[in-house]
C-alpha cells in the first residue's frame, strides 16, 4: 500500500495525526504528494481509488493555511498552489464514473506540480488554469471602483481605470516584453508595466502632462528592474525608429491605445490633439494616422488594443467605438473581441445623477454607462496585403 504524504509544520507527523488536532492545524508544506498521487495511480479498484482518495482530500481540507495555499513539495520541487483548487481537482477525481477517468484527472493533477506548459503570448500556466480566476475571460467587464493604489492618482481626465491595462498584460504579454502606449497620459499603462514585470513606452503630447506623468510613473517601485519611460511628441507623426532605436526595442507585442472620445473633454489647444479634431471625420482621419505610425512597431500575431467609447451630438448618438475598430480593420488586422466595460461614475457626472436621469426622460436617451476595449490581431502580410491596397486606394 502506497505511503501517506506527509504533512510538514515544524516536525513531521501524518495523516491521523492532523485528523486527530482537528481545524487547528496548520501546516507549511505536504511533502511528497505528486509522489503519492502516482502510487495511487496503480489502484485496480475504483473505489478503493475514490476512498484513498477522500481521506487525503479530508486531511487537506482541515489544514488551517495563511492567505488559502499551500506548498507542495515534490521531485525535488516546492511550489505554491491554492488549497480550493486542490481540493477541486481532488473532487473530480472522487466523482469519476470509471477507472480510466478517474486515473486520467489523476495523472493530469500530478503533471501539473511536475511540468509547465505556456503559450507563446503569456505567462499563463494551462496545467494550472484553475488558479487564474483574477484573468476575466468573458466579454463584459464589471469593475465597481477603479484601483487609486500608489501612482493611479486619478488626477487626470480621461484617464482609463488601471485594471484594464491590468487585464490586457497577463492575457497577452510574457514578463520582459514590451509595451507601447501612443496615447499614455498620466501613465496609467505604465505604472502596470512596472508592477507586471514589463517594459513600457508611451507617448503623450501636452508637454506639461509628460513630466507630471513622469514622476508618478518613477515613484512605482521598480521590482522588476523594467525599463519605462515617456516620449513627448505626437503618435501620428513621431518617429517610431527612433524610438526602437533608443531603447533597443526590435518590436513590442502589445499595443494599448487609449485615444481621446473625440471632443468629450478638450486635453489641450494643440491643433493636433485628437480632442480637438474639427469633425467626427477629422478624428478618425487623425486616429488612422496614428495607427498607421505604430503598426511597424507591433510583432506579427501580437495584439493591438483599442479602448474607446461612444459620444452624443446634437441628440445623436455616434457609434465612435465601431467607427474607431473599423479604422484599425481597414489596416488589416483580425478583430478577436469586443469587450464592453461598465462605467458607473464619471468626473462629468459626479453627483449628477438624478439631474442626468432627469434629462434622459426628457430627452428620450440613454446615459453612457459602458465603452468598449477592442482587441485585434496583427496578420503576416502576405495576408493583409489586399487590405491595405485596398485602404491605400480609398485614401
Amino acid at each position: 500500500m502506497a505511503k501517506s504524504p506527509t504533512i510538514i509544520q515544524t516536525t513531521l507527523f501524518d495523516e491521523s495525526d492532523i485528523l486527530s488536532r482537528g481545524q487547528n492545524a496548520k501546516v507549511d508544506t505536504i511533502d511528497s504528494l505528486p509522489e503519492y498521487l502516482m502510487t495511487l495511480g496503480q489502484t485496480e479498484d475504483l473505489v478503493e481509488l475514490k476512498n484513498r482518495v477522500t481521506a487525503l482530500r479530508n486531511s487537506i481540507q482541515l489544514l488551517q493555511t495563511d492567505h488559502g495555499f499551500i506548498k507542495v513539495r515534490g521531485n525535488g520541487q516546492l511550489i505554491d498552489i491554492r488549497k480550493e483548487v486542490l481540493l477541486s481537482e481532488l473532487d473530480q477525481i472522487v466523482e469519476s464514473h470509471t477507472l480510466p477517468r478517474a486515473n486520467y484527472y489523476l495523472k493530469r493533477l500530478v503533471k501539473s506540480f511536475n511540468a509547465t506548459k505556456v503559450g507563446k503570448i503569456n505567462d499563463i500556466n494551462l496545467l494550472r488554469w484553475k488558479e487564474y480566476d483574477d484573468i476575466i475571460t468573458d466579454s463584459l467587464w464589471i469593475m465597481k471602483k477603479r484601483d487609486t493604489s500608489g501612482g493611479h492618482l486619478g488626477w487626470y481626465w480621461g484617464n482609463f481605470v488601471p485594471q484594464i491595462a491590468n487585464q490586457l498584460m497577463k492575457r497577452y504579454t510574457k514578463k520582459g516584453d514590451w509595451i507601447f502606449d501612443p496615447f499614455v497620459g498620466s501613465g496609467t499603462t505604465l505604472i502596470e508595466c512596472r508592477r507586471l514585470g514589463r517594459n513600457g513606452i508611451g507617448v503623450e503630447l501636452n508637454g506639461d502632462v509628460v513630466e507630471k506623468a513622469r514622476l508618478l510613473v518613477n515613484k512605482e517601485e521598480n521590482v522588476h528592474n523594467v525599463v519605462t519611460d515617456i516620449v513627448g511628441g505626437d503618435s501620428a507623426t513621431i518617429n517610431i525608429d527612433e524610438i526602437a532605436n533608443k531603447y533597443r526595442i526590435k518590436k513590442c507585442q502589445l499595443i494599448i491605445a487609449h485615444p481621446p472620445y473625440h471632443d468629450i473633454i478638450n486635453f489641450s489647444d494643440d491643433k493636433r490633439d485628437l480632442s480637438r479634431a474639427t469633425s467626427v471625420q477629422d478624428f478618425l482621419d487623425m486616429f488612422g494616422r496614428v495607427v498607421d505610425n505604430v503598426n511597424p512597431l507591433l510583432e506579427v500575431n501580437r495584439y493591438f488594443t483599442v479602448v474607446i467609447g461612444d459620444k452624443y451630438t446634437k441628440g445623436e448618438w455616434i457609434p465612435l467605438g465601431f467607427y474607431c475598430m473599423n479604422e484599425v480593420l481597414k489596416r488589416g488586422y483580425l478583430l478577436r473581441s469586443i469587450i464592453v466595460k461598465n462605467f458607473d461614475e464619471t468626473r462629468a457626472k459626479r453627483s449628477q445623477e438624478e439631474l442626468w436621469r432627469y434629462r434622459a426622460l426628457v430627452g428620450g436617451f440613454y446615459i453612457f454607462k459602458h465603452e468598449y476595449i477592442l482587441v485585434f490581431k496583427k496578420l503576416p502580410s502576405k495576408r493583409t496585403e489586399g487590405l491595405t491596397k485596398n485602404h491605400r486606394e480609398e485614401k
